[in-house]
């Protein structure tokens, strides 16, 4: 057979085996995707709740009970949303909590998580005739108390001692012992088979009576002092430059052996005041305390409201925002589900109206629960949200008084994580806080990097919550009291939140759900 002769063929060949060559050798510039893995779940032993996982900070926090070996805790559990650990043994055995403990994740590229333990242990020091409280400090490992002058210091009764958990031993144990206090005392506490040198020191004083601080909030004052144990004291106060005084109901005092603690109430808001402590002929120095301002929420009783597009907005156009909904959200595939509405609890204004609803059609909807919270909706993160809560605040309230009413139903929408919900009654939530933090609080909504308020969270002051299963056909007043972790706290912001579904941050609920809130207030002074 002739062959056909093509020229140039050979060099066509050529050319395209050099540029076959060339593309191989093409550098690939195109970045990996940056998909950071989660930490979704994670347990240890004696772990008292659950763990507080950040993925902002791609931190974790776990509290421990007081019987865990902080320095040997062993991880039972975790999961990731994706990607895996650089090194599978670094949470395989124990791990130690004592200080910050840092693991690796790898999905292209690496993540350093910090997981940091905190661990509360009940430490007491007491002693027959103690005056006030033993002041006890764990990471100097000291212990200092105080005791009448005209008591023998050589032979102190130690009635109450425990300076680490329950399985540890002291020696010498001076519980229930008569210990010579001239000079400090030592005793080694072995835990865990690690032993810890505690020194104690018993101080003389001739002070009968004191007043160590005050906590002045608006309408409260929190006075703790010390006195000789089993002496009786009276507290009395009174506005600066008056002659009379005040004596504090028995009602109003916590005794704890010689400390004490008065909370003054009905006190008067930028106000002056005098506090004394009393027992018998003795008095403590009079101390002066100052009570702060009593400010209220804007727009407390949403009357002022205005629409862009699909999205209402709980304030004026012209005006400053304070609260805020996740109407962002639903009205991506829906309507706004919190509305302003002329059903109010006295006949007046608006109200506002929260509407758990699913929005969109089929599987490209959604569940949102209607909501109203302080603080601002930042963004929409595909249909899952990113809000700030909390607004500048800080003063101490001491309730949150308002009206609400509710209808309810069975839980008919749930995500994958709370299948087990479908059935049960949905239930309304109000809730409260206080945060010393330095910025709001942020939440996101996304499973893939979830963060939700955690009231147990170290910057949280205070917290309370309300929660209504049953429905609520007319406006009923409620209280939700702010539940402190501190007096001394002074907070940096403010959280309030209401939805008509307690779990609607998990897209679960009923669809169906409604809630009405109106006229609420926030409350600065205790009852009797």
């Amino acid at each position: 057979m002739r062959k056909i002769h093509m020229p140039g063929a050979s060099a066509f060949v050529a050319l395209m085996l050099i540029a076959c060559l060339a593309v191989s050798c093409i550098k690939n510039d195109i970045p990996y995707a940056r998909i950071v893995p989660v930490f979704t779940a994670f347990e240890v032993e004696h772990q008292m709740r659950a763990a507080q996982i950040d993925s902002a900070t791609r931190s974790i926090t776990v509290t421990l009970d007081e019987y865990a070996d902080i320095y040997n805790v062993s991880v039972t559990d975790y999961a990731l949303s994706t990607g895996e650990l650089t090194d599978p043994a670094s949470l395989s055995g124990t791990i130690d909590l004592s200080s910050p403990y840092v693991v690796t994740t790898q999905l292209y590229q690496t993540y350093d998580w910090t997981i940091t333990a905190v661990q509360d242990i009940e430490r007491r020091f007491a002693i027959e005739d103690q005056i006030g409280a033993s002041d006890i400090d764990a990471a100097a490992h000291t212990v200092k108390a105080m005791y009448p002058s005209t008591k023998d210091i050589t032979a102190v009764h130690v009635t109450d001692i425990k300076l680490a958990g329950p399985e540890a031993v002291m020696t010498p144990d001076l519980n229930g012992q008569t210990v010579d206090f001239s000079e400090p005392v030592s005793v080694t506490v072995t835990e865990f088979g690690r032993q810890t040198v505690w020194t104690i020191t018993v101080e003389s004083t001739d002070l009968v009576v004191s007043i160590n601080a005050v906590d002045a909030w608006t309408q409260v004052a929190w006075v703790y002092a010390s006195v000789q144990e089993g002496r009786e004291v009276t507290f009395n106060y009174r506005p600066s430059g008056q002659e009379q005084w005040s004596a504090a109901p028995a009602s109003w005092v916590a005794v704890d052996g010689g400390a004490l603690t008065c909370c003054l109430r009905h006190l008067s808001p930028l106000t002056t005041y005098e506090v004394q402590a009393v027992s018998g002929d003795d008095k403590s120095l009079v101390t002066t305390f100052y009570t702060g301002d009593n400010p209220q929420v804007p727009n407390n009783m949403f009357d002022d409201w205005w629409k862009s597009g699909k999205v209402w907005n709980p304030w004026l156009e012209s005006g400053e925002p304070w609260w805020d909904t996740g109407n962002k959200g639903a009205t991506i595939l829906g309507e706004s589900n919190t509305v302003p509405t002329d059903d109010t609890c006295d006949g007046y204004g608006q109200a506002a109206k929260l509407m758990s609803r699913f929005v969109g059609i089929g599987p490209l909807g959604k569940f949102a629960a209607g909501n109203i919270y302080a603080g601002v909706f930042v963004r929409v993160e595909g249909t899952n949200g990113v809000l700030n809560m909390g607004r500048p605040f800080t003063a101490r309230p001491t309730r949150l008084h308002g009206y609400f009413k509710y209808e309810g139903g069975l839980i008919n929408r749930t995500s994958s994580d709370f299948k087990d919900m479908a059935g049960q009654p949905d239930q309304c939530i109000i809730w409260v806080a206080l945060i010393d933090a330095d910025g709001p609080y942020e939440i996101r909504t996304s499973p893939s990097n979830r963060r939700l308020f955690d009231r147990n969270d170290p910057m949280v002051i205070a917290y309370g919550e309300m929660k209504q299963q049953e429905d609520v056909a007319d406006y009923r007043e409620f209280y939700v009291d702010f539940e402190y972790t501190s007096t001394s706290r002074v907070p940096k912001y403010i959280l309030i939140t209401a939805s008509a579904s307690w779990l609607g941050d998990y897209f679960t609920g009923c669809d169906q759900a409604t809630m009405w809130l109106d006229n609420v207030e926030l409350v600065y002074d205790y009852e009797d």
